[in-house]
């Protein structure tokens, strides 16, 4: 009907309004009071849900539907086989994480599901609930991508280099040329995997047992 499309002129003259990233994460002064309300949790999969992202940076959809198979506690690694960008992920296991999911896998011995939820997929599918349980009791808003960029920036801040980084989210290089001519093994990521967990349980960990305990009175 008409003769040309009218949003055009948007094109060409490269008007059209663009997405703005978003930066927010939870602050270091903050986690003592996130990690108390996430502890404070009445569902043991949404629990260690939060703490798995948080740890680890992995996208949400990717550590719902992660499986006991592709936990090696002997290898002290996770698998996730199939990715955003396509690319399989081989993550290094802190100690604590290791610990975290040890303790988890003996209390749920006979699930496929690393956070098991009943319904037709088995896992877990939905945590708004329990972000909003969580953003209640602690007074932060976050959502489960905040969890992500928080771990990244804890990294960044402990001069973790960019293509460590880039590994241990599973970020293509992209067209630097170097990059490509780096190789880092599972076990080379172990040691910064280390250092952002130890920033992460300090963070977390001060003053937050009087606040759990509190929490947990008020439940």
């Amino acid at each position: 009907m008409l003769p040309e499309c009218p949003t055009d002129i948007l094109s060409d003259l490269h008007m059209w309004h663009r997405d703005q990233r978003r930066r927010t994460y939870i602050k270091s002064g903050d986690l003592p009071r996130w990690y108390a309300a996430v502890m404070a949790l009445g569902n043991d999969s949404a629990r260690d849900y939060l703490r798995l992202i948080l740890f680890t940076g992995m996208r949400r959809s990717e550590a719902m539907r992660l499986r006991w198979e592709n936990v090696d506690f002997e290898g002290r690694t996770l698998t996730i086989p199939t990715t955003k960008n396509g690319d399989p992920l081989v993550l290094p296991l802190s100690l604590f994480l290791q610990e975290m999911l040890k303790a988890r896998r003996q209390r749920f011995p006979d699930d496929e599901w690393v956070f098991f939820a009943v319904g037709a997929r088995g896992h877990l599918q939905e945590p708004k609930k329990w972000v909003y349980k969580v953003a209640e009791a602690s007074g932060i808003k976050f959502g489960l991508h905040d969890l992500r960029r928080t771990f990244i920036t804890v990294a960044e801040s402990l001069d973790i280099s960019v293509y460590t980084l880039k590994r241990l989210l599973n970020h293509r290089e992209g067209r630097d040329v170097t990059a490509g001519y780096i190789v880092l093994d599972v076990e080379r990521l172990r040691r910064p995997m280390e250092r952002i967990t130890d920033f992460l349980l300090s963070a977390c960990q001060s003053s937050a047992t009087t606040r759990i305990r509190e929490l947990q009175h008020l439940a």
